[in-house]
């Protein structure tokens, strides 16, 4: 997990270093029991309490999704990373529509074993990855269009972000980065109760990185990447109130 956290932490510090703590490390400590380990990075004064504002954060977002570069070409991570504690699937795949598919598979496998069978669930669930993910997704690299893997934080809710005390712009920490379609970040924020799950944060970041084509899809491909989250969500607090109904 550790190793995860500091890969990711570096990967974004690579492409936007204002815009988290730069890591220094991580290893396991001496102590043979309990096992431990530990993630370095530098120590920032910061307000965690108020949530940054729409048009310095999105900008920071934006500059993230525009400049970073997959170094395979491909959607994935170079080493396995978690999800809170929830290990995601990251191997390469050229494919999006088949790594997304893979990668919120993996999630649900884990929610029905932590949450228990839930038969009409898992009926959907065989319609969305059969019907739903090749009829949103598969349209993005088709017909001539091409998908730009991006480098996404991977948990982007207000938990993990706070504004820098020393300099007031934004930061973001506890990162689960891979090589995505950028709207996958959008994700966490259509969940309900999320601090960015307001009109502003998202009209500031279409302003800056506009819905990919077809365009007609976009409000459906959120909800879609909306599920791996509220399935990270069941699997961390088991038996959350009313959310596995969501």
């Amino acid at each position: 997990m550790m190793e995860g956290e500091y890969n990711s932490m570096q990967e974004l510090y690579k492409v936007v270093p204002s815009f988290v703590p730069k890591p220094h490390g991580w290893g396991k400590f001496q102590l043979e029991s309990p096992e431990t380990h530990f993630f370095l990075c530098d120590f920032i004064e910061m307000d965690h309490h108020t949530i940054p504002s729409p048009s310095a954060f999105c900008t920071q977002l934006a500059k993230l999704h525009l400049t970073s570069t997959s170094p395979t070409g491909q959607f994935g991570f170079h080493v396995p990373n978690c999800h809170g504690a929830i290990p995601q699937p990251l191997a390469w795949d050229p494919s999006w529509a088949s790594f997304f598919a893979r990668i919120l598979e993996s999630f649900f496998r884990r929610e029905l074993a932590t949450n228990g069978p839930w038969p009409a669930y898992e009926e959907k669930f065989q319609e969305i990855l059969t019907n739903v993910i090749p009829q949103l997704l598969a349209p993005l690299q088709a017909e001539g269009r091409e998908l730009k893997p991006c480098l996404v934080h991977g948990d982007l809710w207000e938990g993990n972000a706070a504004t820098n005390l020393a300099t007031g712009e934004p930061i973001i920490f506890d990162a689960a980065c891979f090589y995505a379609h950028n709207e996958y970040e959008l994700g966490t924020w259509r969940r309900r109760g999320v601090g960015f799950n307001r009109r502003e944060y998202f009209e500031e970041y279409k302003r800056r990185v506009p819905p990919s084509e077809p365009v007609a899809q976009y409000e459906d491909r959120l909800r879609l990447y909306a599920l791996k989250f509220l399935m990270a969500h069941m699997i961390g607090w088991p038996g959350a109130l009313g959310v596995r109904e969501e």
